[in-house]
């Protein structure tokens, strides 16, 4: 494994050219970013397909059962890019926390190794191109991890720097088009005649589960196909939403879910239900999820959570159902009178 966390970093992978990433997990979240740094250094970048039913076949096969979901789906697109072999390595980081109260399930932290351990062996194993974010106890800051992954690869640490502030640039860019979108969408919304106006639901989720085309994709699509308005907590204000979850709870150690749960905080009056979505079984979800539904009371809110055995039957009806309630409720009842 090459890894970027050591001091005096030397250009020990100056000749991978091409880099292969994952579309998982946190690539829904620092995707922009990673492909941009890559490209600045002059390396070409390969993005792994779509999730489908294949890569959580390939996925289940190399993970244990505990695992949940989207692990598993992250293992299945490391094979496809390992298959294919086009790749002179994979971008595996290790993402442990942004500081205190920021931190990321310690699956993120654990990539890289189980990607190696999963791969010890075999003559297909990846080369794991890897860096280490860690604020809170080794002062491992993503800035300088960055810089000395980018000198790794050969570049001077002006040029690795350089290209680093040009990909956060790049991810902050894209971050604010999609809350500006979803800001116009809600505008949009709040100008209509009432009579004429959709419900609007909150889809409240990682976004590597609310936007995965195999976990949160197919309830978005259900959602819209009944004419419902939907938003996403991940394009909602993110700073607003952690500086909210404090009030919620002082000591939620996952970032993730702090955006979560200060989303749904700042939107509860401006939305008709909020759709909750975790992948089975996730840790931090089970814990934060049960809380919401404790603590905020009066906020129509269905919790689904995915696995590989749910069905697309089932999963509508309770989503009809849900939108059922919910039109039933803005008329004033089950038994309002027309």
């Amino acid at each position: 494994m090459i890894r970027a966390d050591l001091k005096g970093a030397v250009p020990d992978c100056a000749d991978v050219r091409t880099v292969g990433i994952p579309r998982a997990l946190l690539w829904w979240r620092y995707g922009v970013m990673w492909q941009t740094f890559f490209e600045q250094l002059g390396r070409t970048v390969v993005l792994s397909g779509e999730s489908d039913a294949s890569s959580f076949e390939r996925g289940d096969a190399l993970s244990v059962d505990e695992c949940c979901l989207a692990s598993k789906l992250y293992m299945g697109h490391v094979e496809e890019l390992v298959r294919g072999g086009a790749c002179d390595a994979l971008f595996i980081p290790s993402w442990a926390n942004e500081g205190r109260f920021l931190g990321f399930c310690t699956k993120f932290q654990a990539l890289p190794d189980i990607v190696n351990n999963t791969y010890y062996g075999r003559r297909d194993a990846p080369r794991v191109l890897s860096l280490l974010v860690e604020a809170q106890q080794t002062h491992s800051f993503e800035e300088d991890s960055f810089v000395d992954l980018g000198v790794r690869l050969g570049a001077t640490k002006h040029e690795a720097r350089s290209a680093y502030k040009k990909a956060t640039v790049a991810q902050l860019r894209a971050d604010e088009a999609r809350r500006r979108k979803q800001r116009e969408l809600v505008a949009k919304v709040k100008k209509m005649p009432q009579a004429q106006r959709p419900l609007t639901i909150l889809v409240a989720a990682h976004p590597y589960v609310a936007h995965d085309p195999m976990v949160g994709k197919p309830v978005v699509d259900m959602l819209r196909d009944m004419g419902v308005c939907v938003l996403f907590s991940d394009a909602c204000d993110a700073d607003r939403a952690v500086k909210e979850s404090f009030e919620f709870s002082p000591t939620l150690p996952w970032l993730v879910n702090r955006e979560i749960v200060g989303s749904v905080a700042n939107m509860r009056d401006e939305v008709d239900g909020v759709v909750v979505m975790s992948s089975f079984p996730c840790g931090p979800d089970s814990m934060t999820n049960d809380a919401m539904a404790l603590r905020m009371k009066g906020v129509p809110m269905l919790t689904l959570t995915i696995d590989a055995q749910s069905g697309q039957a089932g999963l509508e009806t309770r989503v009809e159902s849900f939108v059922d309630i919910l039109n039933y409720r803005r008329k004033g009842g089950y038994l309002h009178e027309r």
